[in-house]
This record gives C-alpha cells, structure tokens and sequence, in this order.
C-alpha cells in the first residue's frame, strides 16, 4: 500500500474528534437479509471508548423489532467541512441501559457527551418512550476524503 492510498484512513485521535462528545448520525440494524437504517441522536465518550444512544420508540415500533433481531448494530457519521468528507463507522453489540441499573460510572459517562435531541416522528415527543442504549465497538474505522491533486 502506498503512502497516498493510507492517506484517507483516520487515526483515534482523529476519529474521536470526529465523533467529539455527540450529534446526530445513521444506526444501522438488520433482521436475517433486512436492512433498517434510522437516523439517531448520540454521545461519545472518547476515553471509555463508549456511544450512548437516546432512541426514541413510538406505539408500533418497527426500531424496536429490529433492536431485538440484532446481534450487532452499525453507527455512521459524517460530516463535511471545507477540507471534504469524513466519515466513522462504529460497529459492535448495542446493549440497553435500564435506568435503575445506571452506575456511577455510567452516570460519569453521560456527564462527558452530548446527545442531542432531536425527533422524526408525527407524534410529540413526550408522547415517545426513550430508552438509553450502550455501543460498545468491536471496531471503529474512519476515513476522510482524499485530498484533490491538483492539475495544471
């Protein structure tokens, strides 16, 4: 591999920056051959090395079928900035949080990011159930676009 191709791998350092204490992006899920990408709110805590996700679950929801079907979920974000595209992908086990089973260290975690909050549903919000959910990667991968060359 030449130095040009490794260029548009990320480093943690960097991938902690782009997924920063939280925002918004893409969980993927799936039951056997069924795909279901969803857009979410979450929270990352770099030194942890932790998402935390705030779903929100409408009366017939279709999120919480696929939760239950899922062994392992996908996480994508992207951003873009004057430097181009940037893109992480977190993949692992995504385990729910029960609020009285919420330690200290947990509650520490919490503390540390910022889960925005945002709806997609025709319902108001108070009238959703929201649950905390816990990513914890088997892996994290980023790449960013590859710097143009510049042609003459």
């Amino acid at each position: 591999m030449s130095d040009d191709e490794s260029a548009v791998v990320l480093n943690r350092s960097q991938i902690d920056d782009v997924l920063g204490t939280g925002g918004v992006g893409v969980l993927a899920l799936a039951d056997d051959n069924e795909p279901y990408a969803i857009p979410i709110s979450y929270g990352y805590d770099a030194d942890a090395g932790e998402v935390f996700l705030r779903l929100g679950f409408g009366e017939a929801s279709e999120k919480r079928r696929f939760l239950d079907s899922s062994d392992g979920v996908a996480l994508v974000v992207s951003n873009e900035s004057d430097e181009g595209w940037v893109s992480v992908v977190v993949r692992g086990p995504l385990s729910d949080v029960p609020e009285a089973s919420i330690d200290g260290a947990v509650v520490e975690s919490i503390r540390t990011v910022d889960i925005p909050f945002f709806t997609v549903y025709d319902q108001p919000p108070r009238e959703l159930e929201y649950d905390l959910y816990r990513l914890t990667p088997d892996e994290i991968t980023g790449r960013r676009e590859k710097p143009s060359v510049g042609i003459e």
